[in-house]
């Protein structure tokens, strides 16, 4: 069964596509006539962008122009700053389930396709703080083969929360760097957006994506246009300035979570074995680690505590969009509450470095993927929580999926309207009004 997600405008090229409930038997979904777009413009380029313009370049002719628009600089922010941490299963009998299997799968073909050493399937452990855990565990013939070597110190309970079959991992930044080498017609363009130009949309009142407005990086009191009637926002928490570009047409209630994270160096002479850690909490330090190996021997630890939380009005200014510095006590903290459950690090660890990233929050800690009401050529993909990474694949495979056959097959996009928070009165009813009717404005 196929599920229809989203309903376009009559006159957008595409035939209208019916609503179907999640318990329906039967359905009455028409698929659209592909309307191929000539200039897709995407606003971010961390993976979840990355992922949108790499799925859109497999499916559109050479003749379609993609261009990520980005503030910094490819996998600038929490791409470029997060473990990369994937599981299966682990979104079972939530909405986003459908994100987590089939983004698991995908990954596994396209870091192969790709060339992404970083890739890699492992198990994992939950580790309590504590004492005398260890010897308990290491009488478990299962837990034992999954014990890492560099797991000598003192900690409390230990139990598997995988043998590696559903969990695996991938350096976001190898994968955004791969994806851009991979489809090379990627146009890469520095700078921030502040705006969308529009024209009359093919239905009364509605508008249709014409230009996207930025500054450029290398000076910011430019303005300039990139030419467009398809736009992507892929932002992650910066995401929520859509609302402004779109005048109200869509609300997009967000909170940014600033963390800290750190990144030890391999010890020398030592193997580092490939297991996670997910601890309990320590409440010596006031962490929460989350204990990610790599495979080139560095580890990446995250689960710090004394996370900042961004209001969106800050946000829209772009609060730490350049500049997201780490807390330095959190790192002291973080680094000492390792180092008890790791000998091996207490005696010969260096941290390579820290640094801080943020991820988006919606109320629901739902996504928004969809398209933005009353206008055509207008999609939001933004929103995923801590998961960004680990749904990247699956995101950009819907989304493409939305853009060019008119609704997602591969995943029910439904419970992710981005405007689910956006009174019905208010959804692209933007432009004057005559006699009741809208009907459109220039600007």
């Amino acid at each position: 069964m196929k599920f229809a997600l989203q309903r376009r405008p009559l006159g957008s090229g595409r035939k209208a596509v019916a609503f179907v409930s999640w318990s329906c038997l039967l359905h009455t979904t028409t698929l659209a006539m592909t309307v191929v777009p000539k200039n897709v413009v995407v606003v971010g380029g961390g993976v979840q962008g990355t992922s949108v313009a790499y799925q859109l370049a497999l499916r559109t002719p050479a003749s379609t122009t993609i261009t990520i628009l980005e503030s910094q600089q490819p996998a600038s922010a929490a791409s470029g700053k997060g473990g990369g941490f994937m599981a299966r299963s682990w979104g079972d009998g939530s909405p986003t389930q459908g994100l987590h299997e089939l983004a698991f799968d995908m990954y596994s073909d396209l870091a192969q396709t790709l060339g992404c050493e970083s890739y890699r399937k492992l198990p994992v452990l939950s580790v309590s703080p504590g004492y005398n855990g260890m010897k308990a565990a290491r009488k478990n013939k299962d837990l034992a083969k999954i014990i890492p070597g560099w797991l000598d110190g003192t900690v409390g309970r230990v139990g598997s929360m995988g043998g590696g079959e559903d969990t695996a991992q991938i350096t976001p930044q190898e994968f955004v760097e791969k994806m851009l080498e991979h489809q090379s017609r990627i146009q890469v363009v520095l700078g921030t957006c502040w705006g969308v130009e529009t024209d009359q949309g093919s239905e009364r009142g509605s508008r249709k994506v014409a230009t996207v407005e930025y500054n450029p990086k290398e000076n910011p009191a430019e303005k300039k246009l990139l030419p467009a009637d398809t736009i992507i926002v892929s932002a992650g928490p910066w995401s929520c300035a859509a609302e402004d570009w779109f005048h109200g047409a869509v609300q997009l209630p967000m909170e940014g979570i600033k963390s800290t994270s750190i990144v030890w160096k391999k010890p020398e002479g030592n193997d580092v074995d490939a297991t996670a850690l997910f601890c309990g909490e320590d409440d010596r330090f006031g962490t929460h680690l989350e204990v990610y190996p790599r495979p080139d021997g560095t580890i990446y630890i995250c689960g710090i505590g004394g996370s900042d939380y961004v209001s969106k009005e800050d946000l829209k200014e772009g609060a730490f969009r350049e500049i997201c510095e780490a807390n330095e006590l959190r790192v002291a903290a973080a680094k000492a509450s390792f180092q008890e459950m790791s000998s091996v690090y207490k005696t010969s660890g260096e941290l390579d470095r820290s640094q801080a990233c943020m991820r988006p929050c919606p109320p629901d800690a739902m996504p928004y993927m969809g398209s933005v009401p009353g206008y055509e050529g207008a999609y939001i993909n933004a929103g995923h929580n801590c998961w960004g990474i680990a749904w990247a694949p699956a995101c950009g495979k819907a989304m493409a999926e939305l853009i060019l056959d008119g609704e997602s097959r591969c995943v029910n996009l439904t419970p992710f309207d981005p405007a689910r928070y956006t009174p019905d009165a208010q959804r692209g009813t933007r432009g004057r009004k005559q006699r009741g009717n809208n009907v459109g404005e220039q600007w």
